[in-house]
């Protein structure tokens, strides 16, 4: 099976650096700009069927991708919820203490105040991955499109890549991009391999 997996475009969170996860903001103008011109300079592959996280920013990216095709939506692929952290800066955040003990725990086993932790968040991402390829194997569906969010990329691959690398957030793609993944099933296994960057060359 080959997984189309492409991060939504930019936000006004991205262009100021806000935490941004839960909530439910659009694309900037800047944004669906830079949509449309990665659109008209390279090839994004068509898919059978088209999925997203059900954030705007997604389904709006979606939409500039790939005009009107049907699409179904899956609140699991959400982006990580940072709760009371949600669209402040690093520079609003920095004295605060609960923040401190976020960024700093380890283990990923605190959670934003109203939050996720971190393994909750990997958690989430990783059982719905799985029944998600699941339910697209018993449809018989060969190739697909998700357009989630940088987190939950960076999620799967760190959970199901073949070739473990030492930082996965070298591999989170920039708004509008992604990847073609191969996905491999071992008996009751799943093994995900990067074959192309997308946008990919015409």
């Amino acid at each position: 099976m080959k997984l189309y997996i492409i991060r939504h475009g930019n936000t006004y969170c991205n262009e100021k650096k806000l935490y941004c996860g839960r909530e439910d903001v659009s694309l900037s103008e800047g944004g669906i700009l830079n949509l449309r011109d990665l659109k008209e300079k390279f090839y994004y592959p068509l898919s059978e069927v088209y999925f997203t996280s059900g954030a705007k920013r997604a389904n709006e990216t979606l939409k500039i991708l790939f005009n009107n095709v049907h699409f179904e939506s899956i609140k699991d692929f959400g982006e990580y919820d940072f709760g009371d952290f949600e669209l402040k800066s690093y520079e609003e955040l920095r004295r605060n203490d609960k923040y401190i003990k976020w960024i700093l725990d380890e283990d990923g086993r605190i959670s934003c105040p109203n939050g996720e932790s971190r393994i909750d968040f990997n958690n989430r991402v990783k059982e719905r991955f799985i029944k998600f390829l699941n339910d697209l194997q018993e449809r018989n569906v060969e190739n697909v499109c998700l357009v989630t969010h940088g987190g939950v990329i960076v999620s799967i691959l760190s959970e199901f890549l073949n070739e473990k690398n030492s930082s996965f957030y070298d591999l989170q793609p920039s708004c509008g991009q992604g990847y073609e993944l191969e996905i491999s099933f071992y008996e009751e296994n799943v093994e995900v391999s990067i074959k192309n960057k997308i946008p990919m060359k015409r």
